[in-house]
């Protein structure tokens, strides 16, 4: 009865608008006090400062200010001008330019609201002005936004890590095939929408401008080989990239001189308060977490499960299903730290391996990005494209598809995504 008293409580508080860190640690301190007494509050701040510093953690406000220096230095245009030149003799090519850069984008900022915002400030006005529809621009810059929790390095993923007690770096390598299957299937998608609406060719292909764009945004290029090289090759831990990632944006602004100090200064207290808010709903998680494993909950759980199946492909059916529709409602690190502490002794028993279970939540919280009526994502492109949430959502139905077939690809033909982590680190 306590248990279901405090998830009434955390219900009601975080109906009433009361921030989620907060009506997590409340309903931790109440637990706490009805259970244990006065007592167990004595090392309530202790604990939530020591699971709020974890080394993992610091590579979060690092990627941020990485992402924030490459859009304030000159990179992001660059590497825009360059996918145009690859790409844009494609018709809708600057759909998938948009895509093609989020790509790019994903590797240094891992952050999706980060993406769109940068991204889409710029190419949607141009997107709009060559004729694309606001609603087909706001989803196609959603969507491809998205790519980066599935792209390394991904903050949710590194949340993920440390709530469920594994790699880091695995979870990064993992990320690399769905992501590159996701940013096939929605340029595929772009471009049927693109012959069935007559979006325009961008230019005719030139080797020249192509050449002269690759030179231009080849110091660019060296940020994903820092941080993934480094990761792949053993070399760094993905917090030490991420260190390395600011050190090197940084360089390569410096190198385009054209850093706006402006811009910057915006964008890096945009991402302050950003990570300022998912550290404390970590803080917050480690009371709960605590509380909730004192009471048995996890384990209990997982036997109820096991008692009902022992099949873990329905289990991850099942575990699909409960995050696609918690994703609804709750904004993906605050789905991680409430849910996944919990489900961690189910897929352990059920002999899940926590790396491939962590790519499939990655993914569901994705879409969840891209689903009403929290949708942070496609929320920030609509107020981009100055667009009805819903008739996006109409146009972005079917590239939500395409990360739903990733999601069931990554799920149950787990060699596909999981190779490359068997290959360097098995």
């Amino acid at each position: 009865m306590l248990i279901l008293a405090i998830f009434i409580a955390l219900v009601a508080m975080i109906c009433l608008n009361v921030p989620i860190a907060v009506a997590l640690a409340i309903s931790a301190v109440l637990g706490l006090i009805v259970s244990e007494g006065t007592n167990s509050l004595v090392a309530v701040a202790l604990d939530m400062y020591n699971g709020s510093t974890q080394f993992s953690l610091i590579a979060i406000p690092m990627f941020v200010l990485a992402g924030a220096i490459m859009n304030a230095g000159g990179i992001t245009d660059r590497l825009i001008n360059f996918v145009s030149a690859l790409i844009g003799f494609v018709r809708g090519g600057l759909a998938m330019i948009n895509i093609g850069v989020s790509l790019f984008f994903a590797e240094i900022s891992g952050s999706a609201v980060a993406d769109v915002a940068a991204l889409g400030s710029i190419l949607i006005p141009q997107m709009k002005k060559r004729g694309y529809s606001a609603p087909f621009s706001a989803a196609v810059t959603s969507s491809s936004a998205s790519l980066a929790i599935i792209i390394p390095p991904s903050i949710p993923m590194i949340l993920y890590a440390v709530s469920a007690g594994t790699s880091v770096e695995q979870l990064f390598v993992a990320g690399v095939v769905p992501g590159l299957l996701g940013a096939a299937g929605l340029m595929l998608v772009a471009y049927i929408f693109a012959r069935r609406y007559d979006f325009p060719v961008e230019e005719a292909f030139e080797f020249a401008r192509l050449r002269r764009t690759f030179i231009e945004a080849l110091p660019a290029f060296a940020l994903p080989v820092i941080i993934l090289g480094g990761i792949f090759g053993g070399f760094v831990t993905a917090t030490e990239a991420a260190g390395l990632a600011v050190i090197a944006a940084l360089l390569v602004g410096l190198l385009y001189r054209q850093i706006d100090l402006r811009h910057l200064k915006r964008a890096m207290l945009d991402g302050g308060m950003q990570t300022a808010v998912v550290m404390l709903l970590v803080a917050a998680s480690v009371l709960m977490g605590g509380f909730l494993t004192r009471a048995q909950v996890p384990q209990d759980l997982a036997a109820a499960m096991l008692d009902f199946t022992d099949n873990k492909y329905v289990i991850l059916l099942i575990l699909n299903v409960f995050f696609l529709v918690i994703g609804f409602f709750l904004h993906s690190a605050a789905a991680i730290i409430l849910v996944v502490p919990i489900v961690v002794p189910l897929i352990v028993a059920a002999d899940i391996d926590p790396v491939h279970f962590g790519l499939v939540v990655t993914l569901n919280l994705a879409i969840g990005q891209q689903t009403p009526p929290v949708a942070s994502v496609l929320i920030t492109a609509c107020a981009v494209a100055r667009a009805n949430i819903w008739e996006v959502t109409k146009v972005n139905i079917w590239f939500i598809a395409v990360l739903l077939m990733v999601l069931l690809i990554c799920t149950y033909v787990p060699a596909i995504p999981m190779f490359l982590v068997e290959y360097f680190y098995r």
